[in-house]
C-alpha cells in the first residue's frame, strides 16, 4: 500500500483548512445536494466531500458512507491533493498502489474510486468531491467533466465560508481568521511549553500612494507586500490583514529577538521584491513586537493591543525624527 505524501505547502494548507472553521461541523444541505447529485448521475455506492486534515480526512457530506472519518494514511483523497487534476482509478485491485490498501480489502470494498481536488479561495487542496463504488468503473470525458462541474459547486459553498474569515483583496486571513488561528496556535505553543511572538506592522505614509497612483496601484501594493509575508515567513507563521495598511504575524517557537530578526529579513525582501517588480513607489512600515512566554496567560486580544501600542510609538518616533530634520534644514522621511 502506498502511504500518501506530504505537500510542499502543507503548514499553509492546513491553516487555510483550519481557517474555514468547517471540520467537525454539522451535515449542511448545500454539501450534501451536491453528494446526492453525483450519487444518483454517476450510480455509485458512495459519493463524498472529504476534508484532509493533519492525521485524518474528514467528511462534510457523506451519502451511503455511514463513516465520518478515516485515518490520512490509507486515504484515496489524501492522494487526490497531491495533483491538479481528477484523481481516478478504475479498478483498485488492478493498481499496486491501493490494492492491499485496508478499505479496498474491508469495507466498503473500494474497487472504483474519483476524486476531484477543492480549492479554497487562495488556491489551496483542501479534500475532494468524490464518488466511490464497490465495482470497477470507467468514465466518459463527459462524466469526467460533470464530476469537475460538481466540484465547483461544492468550491463556490467553501469560498462563500472562507469569506468570513479570508482577506479577499491579499488571500491571507483577515482580523477573524487570524484570531481563530492564533488562538489554537498559542493553546498548542503553552501545552508544548514553547514561546510565541505577536507583530503588529503598520504601513507608513501608504495614502500617499493612492492619491498619486490611483487605487489600483495602492491594491497591487498591498498584494505585493502581502506575499512577501507569505515568502519571506515560515509556514508555521500565522499572517494577516486587520486593517486597511495593517498587518499581523503570530511566530511560534520564537523570542522576541527572533522575531526581529524575522523582520529584518522581511524588510530586505520587500525592498529586493520592489526593485525587482519596479515598483515605482516605497513601503515602509513601523511595527511593535509582543513576547509570549509559554507561561503567559495574556489574552490574544490584549497581547494584539499591547503590540499595537508598541507599532505606533515606533511611527510616532520616526514622526519626531522627521519633523526635527526639516527644522534643522535636513531631508526628513516621506
Amino acid at each position: 500500500m502506498l502511504v500518501p505524501k506530504i505537500p510542499k505547502d502543507e503548514s499553509t494548507r492546513l491553516a487555510t483548512l483550519n481557517a474555514l472553521q468547517v471540520l467537525d461541523t454539522s451535515p449542511e444541505e448545500r454539501f450534501d445536494r451536491v453528494t446526492r447529485l453525483a450519487r444518483r448521475l454517476f450510480g455509485v455506492n458512495i459519493a463524498l466531500v472529504s476534508l484532509v486534515d493533519e492525521n485524518r480526512q474528514w467528511f462534510k457530506s457523506a451519502m451511503g458512507l455511514d463513516a465520518k472519518e478515516t485515518p490520512r494514511d490509507i486515504s484515496f483523497c489524501g492522494h487526490a491533493i497531491l495533483g491538479d487534476e481528477l484523481f481516478y482509478i478504475q479498478d483498485t485491485l488492478l493498481d499496486e498502489r491501493f490494492a492491499d490498501n485496508p478499505l479496498v480489502t474491508r469495507a466498503p470494498h473500494i474497487r472504483f474510486y474519483a476524486g476531484q481536488p477543492l480549492r479554497a479561495a487562495n488556491g489551496q487542496k483542501i479534500g475532494t468531491l468524490c464518488i466511490i463504488h464497490d465495482e470497477p468503473k470507467t468514465l466518459t470525458h463527459e462524466d469526467m467533466e460533470t464530476l469537475v462541474d460538481l466540484s465547483s459547486m461544492v468550491e463556490h459553498e467553501l469560498a462563500a465560508i472562507s469569506l468570513a474569515t479570508l482577506d479577499e483583496l491579499t488571500g491571507i486571513t483577515n482580523r477573524r481568521g487570524f484570531c481563530i488561528l492564533a488562538d489554537k496556535a498559542l493553546t498548542m505553543s503553552r501545552r508544548r511549553g514553547l514561546c510565541s511572538s505577536l507583530v503588529f506592522i503598520d504601513l507608513d505614509s501608504f495614502k500617499p500612494i493612492n492619491d498619486q497612483y490611483g487605487h489600483q496601484v495602492g491594491d497591487e501594493a498591498l498584494r505585493l507586500f502581502s506575499q512577501q509575508m507569505v515568502d519571506t515567513f515560515r509556514d508555521s507563521d500565522i499572517l494577516g490583514r486587520v486593517g486597511g495598511d495593517e498587518f499581523i504575524v503570530l511566530l511560534s517557537d520564537s523570542t522576541m529577538r527572533s522575531a526581529i530578526e524575522a523582520i529584518d529579513r522581511f524588510n530586505l525582501d520587500l525592498s529586493k521584491s520592489l526593485q525587482r517588480e519596479k515598483a515605482p513607489y516605497q513601503l515602509n512600515f513601523s511595527y511593535g513586537v509582543i513576547e509570549i512566554p509559554a507561561d503567559s496567560d495574556i489574552a490574544l486580544d490584549t497581547a494584539i493591543e499591547e503590540a499595537d501600542q508598541r507599532m505606533y510609538l515606533q511611527k510616532y518616533g520616526k514622526k519626531v525624527n522627521h519633523n526635527s530634520s526639516k527644522t534643522k534644514g535636513q531631508p526628513g522621511l516621506d
